[in-house]
């Protein structure tokens, strides 16, 4: 293995000239169709493990505490890298060149900020020229969006109330305090960064984790698009539709006065040419039980495609029907265009929880290739009426294991495939969209197994690139499972009872026999699928065995596939390569692989686990990768930027 040298000294970066040439990272994915594709290959596979380390920041000193988890994706653009930081979301600008902080800016929250669930999550900011003024916006946990002189770093005194708007207000007819904003109604917030197109900024939001909510009311996350200028309100998008609306009928006895969540809490796309942004929607209030929202209950788990100047819908796919698996949208769409049976298409692709890689026409919604309404399972839980088809994409294949058999649990030996099979046996098996059951079900059962799990499948640690050049797709997926086991809500110990009639007792699964995962690997994957034909191109595994699998007592002298590690990996296309950490829970490792073929042709050693997917751009005529890491306990978020040394 290559390991990385000490940090190189700023100037030799200096040392020969090289031809101008900038390429900027505009967006969280690169751009706004949110690709993680960037069009460099300097760093190719003959000198990648020839890269060091120019420089490494700290986000140490950013919050009232050292953070472990950096979601955020930097921008380059104008020569300068903009992201966040902290736990309070701080907005930094920093040098490319040397990783020196150029300003900073730090919002001082109310108790909204003490109360928000996402205040670690925060994945970045937005770019924009406003009158020929770089402009950075940004949502802090406590839910304002604030526009700052990308130059300076100081508000906007133009925009909303010298430079903030307040979020929580234009959600509905919800009373608003300005100190603790709709708190009393529901919790909502957001952690990616806004889209700006064509002069609105459009923005999403989250809620907090749905497991075992508090009451089957919530704030629904609408979706709103304000002014780039001025930052007024120009429309509002119901995610839960209101009396009248398109899509009220699905949600019977009058659900939706009250339902929540249908959040977008995954960074937004958009096509500034056909003036579309396209909005992933999350689940509905709650996320395991819809006794108490019957019915399709759109737009939740769906794909939007919304007029960015008025807010109307152009089309919708809703990916599943009253979702009671917490399959929730977790990536940004990608768009790219593709040639399929000779003719191009431009497309939409969203990859998900549930395995499935769902490719659309961008334009029309219409999917590229035939969609099946299938037959799944109905529930037997009291109250519950799941829906009794699924759509089932025939194309692209499924990228993770979807349901569960006996077939499918750990055989590494056959003492060990005995003890997976005793301890999977106490809860029901089935395939995809098999319902949550109650925890003591009269059947002997404690609960349901749902794979793939809360975890995914795909999810926004890892996510997905597209390659434009090639067609190609590639997906981060991690094979897991959760045990959905139903309580009444009364019995809840999680903050108290609950006024919902069942929670869940959470999304985690169960160990597997010895310590060992409970199903067979990879653990976890990068899988390469071809959007021209619809094809599975090749799959990896994530890394190597892990050291608790390879070095495990009951596997001595047994062996041993490569498993890959239980992680999503972060992934970034460049035109030479495909790059990629193997993310949290895997090693410190930067992997570069042949993207025509997934054989691994270099990788080196990194101070920390990545975070997120990797960034890069082209500074006079330079190639950087830049990574956001940190492993606890011995490793504080920070970034950390890749060059060769000549």
């Amino acid at each position: 293995m290559k390991r990385i040298l000490p940090i190189l000294f700023a100037g030799a970066l200096l040392g020969t000239p090289a031809i101008a040439q900038n390429v900027e990272w505009t967006h969280w994915g690169g751009n706004e169709g949110q690709a993680r594709y960037a069009p460099l290959d300097q760093v190719n596979e003959d000198n990648f493990e020839e890269l060091e380390i120019a420089w490494r920041w700290s986000a140490n000193n950013f919050g009232p505490s050292p953070q472990y988890i950096y979601r955020a994706t930097p921008l380059y653009v104008n020569g300068k890298l903009y992201t966040v930081a902290g736990e309070r979301r701080t907005a930094v600008c920093i040098d490319p060149d040397t990783g020196e902080t150029l300003w900073m800016w730090r919002m001082r929250e109310n108790p909204r900020w003490e109360a928000s669930t996402r205040k670690n999550y925060g994945k970045g900011v937005a770019y924009a020229e406003v009158d020929g003024r770089p402009t950075i916006f940004l949502i802090t946990p406590g839910y304002y969006m604030v526009a700052l002189d990308a130059d300076t770093g100081q508000p906007v005194p133009h925009f909303g109330m010298n430079g903030v708007v307040d979020l929580h207000l234009g959600m509905g007819d919800y009373p608003v305090d300005a100190d603790r904003g709709i708190l009393d109604s529901g919790d909502i917030t957001s952690s990616s960064p806004p889209i700006v197109v064509n002069g609105v900024i459009v923005v999403g939001n989250s809620h907090d984790r749905g497991y075992y909510p508090d009451r089957k009311e919530n704030v629904p996350g609408h979706i709103r698009g304000y002014d780039v200028k001025t930052g007024m309100m120009k429309w509002r998008f119901n995610v839960v539709p209101q009396e009248g609306e398109f899509g009220q009928d699905t949600w019977e006895d009058d659900s939706w006065k009250y339902s929540g969540n249908v959040s977008a809490w995954a960074p937004l796309s958009a096509d500034s040419e056909l003036g579309l942004v396209y909005i992933p929607t999350d689940t509905p209030t709650n996320d395991y039980y819809g006794g108490e929202r019957l019915g399709e209950n759109l737009y939740g788990t769906s794909l939007l495609a919304l007029d960015v100047q008025t807010g109307e819908r152009r089309w919708h796919f809703q990916m599943v029907h009253h979702d009671v698996w917490n399959y929730d949208t977790p990536n940004a769409p990608k768009l790219m265009d593709v040639t399929v049976d000779g003719q191009q298409v431009p497309i939409v692709v969203q990859t998900t929880k549930q395995g499935f890689a769902y490719v659309l026409n961008r334009e029309t919604g219409e999917p590229v290739w035939p969609m099946e309404e299938r037959a799944v399972p109905a529930s037997d839980t009291p109250g519950e009426d799941a829906w009794p088809t699924q759509p089932f994409p025939t194309k692209p294949p499924a990228f993770e294991l979807q349901g569960i058999t006996e077939d499918d649990l750990i055989d590494f030996t056959p003492e060990i495939k005995a003890q997976a099979v005793e301890l999977a046996s106490r809860y029901r098996m089935g395939g995809l969209y098999t319902p949550p059951s109650l925890s003591n079900h009269p059947d002997g059962t404690s609960g349901t197994f749902v794979v793939p799990g809360a975890n995914g499948g795909a999810n926004i640690p890892g996510g997905s690139a597209v390659d434009p050049e090639t067609g190609m797709l590639y997906v981060a997926t991690e094979r897991g499972h959760s045990v959905i086991a139903l309580i009444p809500g009364e019995d809840r110990t999680i903050r108290g009872p609950s006024e919902s009639r069942y929670v869940s007792l959470g999304p985690g699964g169960i160990r597997g026999p010895q310590g060992l995962p409970l199903l067979k690997p990879p653990f976890g994957s990068i899988v390469a699928l071809d959007l021209n034909r619809g094809d599975l191109a090749w799959a990896i595994p994530n890394g190597d065995t892990p050291e608790s699998v390879r070095n495990h007592p009951a596997l001595q002298g047994v062996e041993l596939p490569r498993t890959g590690k239980r992680s999503h990996a972060n992934v970034l296309v460049t035109r030479s390569l495909l790059i990629y950490g193997e993310g949290r829970s895997g090693d410190p490792v930067l992997h570069a692989v042949d993207k025509a073929t997934g054989e691994e042709v270099g990788w080196i050693d990194i101070p920390a686990t990545t975070n997120t997917a990797p960034m890069s751009f082209m500074r006079d005529g330079k190639q950087y990768i830049l990574l956001s890491i940190a492993s606890a306990p011995d490793n504080p978020a920070e970034l950390i930027a890749l060059v060769l040394p000549y």
